[in-house]
């Protein structure tokens, strides 16, 4: 594998969402979720860039118990929304989102490649937030939920000005 140039790590280094775990590996550091972006020199010149985002399923964040049918209804739901990514990025790109089960978790993962390599780690960073807005979205009132879930319901209540519980 070809060493990662200057600019895309300076890019990283500059943006405030990610830190450096290991080279070409790039964590976020502003979401409730983990949220890696693998880096790897593209063709002619461009960069690609490689975003996985695991998020819980609702037994993971839950006090009660999601029923099976449940659980797979909120997962299904939550495939659908992120397949619809369509339109997120500044670099245009065509993002085919794939999102599997497993075990505990969601895993969303998508690839795209570009030349501007602040506009990549810009449009990884988008990437990340928009599933992680998608979840919380998805929060099905009527739960006690947990860490991380409370704290980003917490957050969406400040920043939408809302008192109404879920």
């Amino acid at each position: 594998m070809s060493e990662l140039p200057d600019r895309v790590r300076r890019a990283f280094r500059d943006h405030n969402a990610f830190e450096e775990t290991e080279p070409g590996r790039y964590e976020s550091v502003v979401t409730a979720f983990d949220g890696v972006v693998d880096v790897r020199p593209g063709e002619s010149g461009d960069v690609e860039y490689h975003v996985t985002v695991r998020v819980p399923m609702l037994n993971g964040v839950t006090e009660d118990h999601v029923a099976e049918i449940v659980e797979e209804g909120w997962y299904e739901t939550f495939a659908l929304r992120v397949e619809d990514i369509g339109g997120l990025t500044a670099g245009g790109h065509d993002l085919d989102p794939d999102v599997e089960r497993e075990g505990t978790e969601a895993v969303v993962r998508v690839s795209f490649a570009d030349i501007n390599e602040r506009r990549g780690v810009d449009d990884a960073g988008a990437v990340v937030d928009y599933v992680e807005g998608t979840y919380v979205q998805g929060i099905i009132p009527g739960y006690e939920y947990t860490s991380p879930v409370t704290s980003l319901i917490d957050a969406a209540r400040q920043s939408g000005g809302s008192q109404s519980g879920l």
